[in-house]
């Protein structure tokens, strides 16, 4: 609903005595002081009951129109049916001013003031309708950014709960082998396995969590890898002059690349698996320095795809993935604080 009321109480008395002036459907003469200032307030009724029966119409019309419907076509709609109510009322309130007044009757006059009241009926239902149209417009684009962003809310759900599976099925497969082979060591597996599940669990539903925070978890979580594959695995982390500024990544990123790097790669004490994270002003870069294995059956790299379709929707941006011979790169881009989309 347009909120006219400015426009009402503007236009309203200055249509009726601007009208019945022009049209010359008053003679001025004829009036005294007192007469005239009723003549006029006769006229601003006269423009009040076209505007308020225009207003009235607009609002039923609208009700009828389809959503495919050309938008010149409802206005006309519109206009016609507004010009066509107009012209009925300043017909018959003109004709009734030329009974009680002291007018001489003329058709002349009472068509002139007809005409220029359905000038301005057409001219404010235009108005009207351009301001109901943007309106509408400025509703329609509020709700879909909205939905968008639900959209894209549900969509990072998705593809985060697609992870679960995934950590769950290598964390207990790498405890049962503890358990049959190593007792003290899996006790010690299962609560660093807590305080990682823990933090994944807390985060898992965040959009995007401190990188401080995440460098914290990666550091657990690489614990229970090295404990895992006997210590054929290296990690460095490199925050450079990044440690103290506000960089935000996606809750378990790191851990998805990590464990990626160990999938496709083949390693052992002699060649250890070597993976290094360095954070720059742009990117945050994991890199893998290995012996890539030459087939991975069955292998639909899910972790990969999924982190950067997450990227894609949440920070409109995407990862940078560079392959080579004994050599792999991903490069997350950095999110700061002022650029965070929602």
């Amino acid at each position: 609903m347009i909120k006219d009321k400015l426009l009402k109480l503007v236009f309203t008395p200055l249509l009726g005595i601007l009208i019945s002036y022009v049209s010359g459907i008053i003679t001025y003469s004829n009036y005294n002081l007192v007469q005239l200032s009723g003549a006029l307030l006769y006229f601003i009724f006269v423009s009040f009951f076209i505007w308020k029966g225009c207003q009235w119409i607009h609002l039923r019309v609208r009700r009828f129109h389809t959503i495919n419907q050309s938008p010149f076509l409802k206005i006309a709609y519109v206009c016609m049916i507004c010009g066509l109510y107009g012209i009925a009322i300043s017909g018959m309130l003109g004709l009734s001013w030329f009974r009680f007044s002291k007018e001489i009757f003329s058709w002349t006059t009472l068509i002139e003031f007809v005409l220029f009241s359905l000038l301005a009926v057409i001219v404010f239902t235009l108005i009207y309708e351009i301001l109901y149209l943007s309106k509408e417009r400025e509703r329609d684009t509020e709700m879909v950014v909205q939905l968008d962003k639900e959209l894209t809310r549900a969509e990072m759900m998705a593809l985060r709960n697609e992870l679960d599976p995934h950590f769950i099925f290598n964390s207990l497969t790498a405890l049962s082998y503890l358990i049959s082979n190593d007792s003290k060591k899996a006790d010690l597996f299962n609560q660093k396995l807590a305080e990682v599940y823990k933090y994944f669990l807390i985060n898992k539903d965040k959009e995007l969590v401190m990188l401080q925070k995440e460098i914290e978890f990666i550091n657990n979580y690489f614990f229970l890898l090295k404990i895992r594959h006997d210590d054929k695995l290296n990690l460095q982390i490199d925050l450079k002059e990044n440690t103290g500024k506000e960089i935000f990544i996606i809750p378990c990123a790191l851990q998805i690349l990590v464990e990626n790097a160990i999938k496709h790669n083949s390693f052992t004490h002699e060649q250890p698996l070597n993976i290094q994270v360095i954070v720059d002003s742009d990117n945050i870069v994991v890199e893998s320095s290995g012996k890539q294995k030459q087939f991975l059956p069955g292998t639909t790299k899910v972790g990969l795809k999924n982190l950067g379709a997450q990227y894609k929707l949440l920070a409109k941006k995407n990862i940078d993935v560079e392959d080579f011979e004994n050599k792999f790169i991903v490069k997350l881009p950095v999110i700061y604080t002022q650029e965070l989309v929602y």
